[in-house]
């Protein structure tokens, strides 16, 4: 949730976000100004750091690449046109932060790591950084967390009523994991395969779908055409959660009933006919078993909504210039 990543992000400063010193070599230039504070591309491209690694081993091709990262230093920048209106909003009200409330978020720091205070100030030093300016990154961070704490309220008094409705509206939130069973015959494309080559694949492909379709056993089908390690086992994959196969493969898979066979489906592997043996779970779960649950979750939802209105209230009042 938005508002307590914000507000619990002091505490993960150490340890969790990776280098914090780590820049690559660009030509900095002014991207946003919020009230005539300025925002550099140097700053957007620090924070984006481990994102753009990130999408650079999982991108497949150039333009998505470029696309992917250009749209990450938009999120990073509005995040930090954000936090910047917080600032000066803590600036505003006269928010201040006692150095005993530094000190306790270092110890608590300290203790989620288990770290010594040589340990920390070791890991500092490779980060690039001193432990007063780390300091001065947690008193930020908690003058934040304090504005947020008065300004995003959410006084609301929510009973079954709300809460049954909530579970009804987001009912998909609450649901027991499903599982499928697939099976496949594989027929491989190399990348990169002449376009003769890939037809001579599919040919191969749909005749073993006719096949399948005129009553042959698709077990045994799988074992005697599949290219798939999965053969031997008459093309059984075994069980999987949603989001654990390639999109393509699972968008067919479930789309089948139990027992159908598909057409053929493309991949980034090849052509594959698929079957449903078995699809279990995704039921929604009883609302006194989720209670609990639904009762944070919507807590959790009435305060982003509270801190978007918030947030949008500061920024019709202030001036603001991208430029990115």
């Amino acid at each position: 949730m938005r508002v307590l990543k914000i507000i619990g992000v002091f505490l993960f400063l150490f340890g969790l976000y990776g280098s914090l010193s780590e820049s690559r070599a660009v030509v900095d230039r002014v991207v946003a100004v919020v009230n005539q504070e300025i925002i550099t591309l140097s700053e957007v491209e620090k924070s984006i750091s481990p994102l753009v690694d990130d999408i650079r081993t999982r991108a497949e091709d150039r333009l998505e690449k470029k696309e992917r990262i250009q749209e990450a230093r938009r999120k990073v920048l509005d995040q930090m046109i954000e936090e910047k209106l917080i600032d000066q909003e803590a600036k505003r009200s006269g928010v201040k932060v006692t150095t005993k409330e530094i000190e306790s978020a270092l110890e608590e720091i300290r203790q989620r790591n288990n770290a010594t205070p040589e340990d920390l100030e070791k890991a500092l030093v490779k980060e690039g950084l001193t432990l007063e300016t780390f300091k001065k990154q947690i008193e930020k961070q908690i003058q934040r967390m304090k504005v947020l704490q008065w300004a995003v309220k959410t006084d609301v008094k929510a009973g079954e009523k709300e809460f049954i409705d909530f579970y009804q509206k987001n009912i998909n939130r609450y649901r027991s994991i499903e599982v499928y069973r697939p099976r496949h015959i594989l027929f491989i494309v190399p990348k990169g395969a002449p376009p003769e080559q890939v037809q001579e694949a599919r040919k191969k492909c749909q005749k073993v779908l006719e096949k399948i379709k005129k009553g042959e056993d698709f077990g045994e089908m799988a074992l005697l055409y599949s290219e798939d390690l999965s053969a031997r086992d008459r093309g059984d994959l075994g069980y999987f959660k949603r989001g654990e196969l390639l999109p393509s493969f699972e968008r067919e898979a479930l789309r089948l009933k139990v027992g159908e066979v598909s057409g053929i489906v493309r991949t980034d592997f090849g052509f594959h006919i698929i079957k449903l043996t078995d699809r279990k779970g995704g039921d929604a779960v009883a609302f006194e078993e989720v209670k609990e649950k639904v009762r944070k979750d919507y807590y959790e939802s009435e305060s982003e909504k509270a801190f978007k209105q918030f947030i949008s209230t500061l920024r019709e009042k202030s001036v603001i210039e991208i430029r990115l």
